[in-house]
């Protein structure tokens, strides 16, 4: 299948690969860690959740499991395939408009750091446009020494290799950063632009869309909690 990758975005290995370089058949593969427990105790149960970006369901599946009524969104739909017990939407995640609000809206995969900070800010109001009175939103974040410990690598316990090759600077605050997935029997490197946030820069800029940080479920703060109201000011970068 021929895509048109994004200017910075580029994927290699076997199966699909989407418009920032994610490949299908990897992210099919990918096991789930933590991260539903960490989204089921931090919102109530049976929720109707709004997943964007959700990919090839690696969250999606548990989620469900987990009596979530889930609308996944992703813009392929070579990703969407791989969905099971969900409703499903193609789209853009900036361009998504249902015209229907979620107890739950989840960008999770750090979406929040895209490297154009008008994308970053589409993300946001999609996020806000879709919040049923009283919801919350669900932030994933880069820890914040991400792009600074490179390269480095972790083994998982399904037997995988991850290695962070490179972040390096392209201007504007933006890192071009290249990851390698190495299996026994396969190989997929992906190459896409972050926009490193420390905290006062994420804060901020929920801030600017409306948000304000409820409160962080992780001890590394890379799991957030946000809901509407006044942040904690102007400060951060826009």
């Amino acid at each position: 299948m021929t895509v048109s990758m994004r200017a910075g975005y580029q994927g290699t290995g076997p199966g699909p690969i989407t418009p920032d370089g994610c490949a299908v058949e990897l992210y099919a593969r990918l096991p789930v860690g933590d991260e539903p427990d960490i989204v089921a105790g931090a919102v109530p149960k049976g929720a109707r959740l709004l997943e964007l970006g959700c990919g090839a369901g690696r969250m999606t599946h548990p989620l469900v499991e987990r009596g979530f009524a889930v609308t996944a969104v992703d813009e392929s739909q070579d990703m969407l395939d791989r969905v099971r017990g969900a409703r499903t939407v193609r789209s853009a995640i900036e361009a998504l408009d249902l015209g229907e609000r979620f107890d739950v809206v989840m960008l999770a995969s750090f979406l929040v750091h895209a490297g154009d900070p008008d994308v970053r800010r589409g993300l946001l109001r999609t996020c806000v446009r879709h919040l049923a009175e009283g919801g919350c939103v669900l932030f994933q974040r880069e820890g914040e020494d991400w792009h600074e410990r490179v390269p480095r690598e972790r083994v998982d316990p399904a037997g995988f290799t991850v290695r962070l090759v490179s972040a390096e600077p392209v201007g504007d605050g933006v890192n071009s950063v290249r990851a390698r997935y190495v299996f026994p029997d396969a190989t997929w490197t992906q190459t896409f632009l972050s926009r490193p946030l420390t905290r006062e820069q994420f804060e901020g800029a929920l801030a600017e869309a409306g948000l304000r940080v409820d409160r962080y479920l992780t001890e590394d703060r890379t799991w957030v909690r946000a809901v509407a109201g006044p942040g904690p000011g102007e400060a951060g970068e826009r």
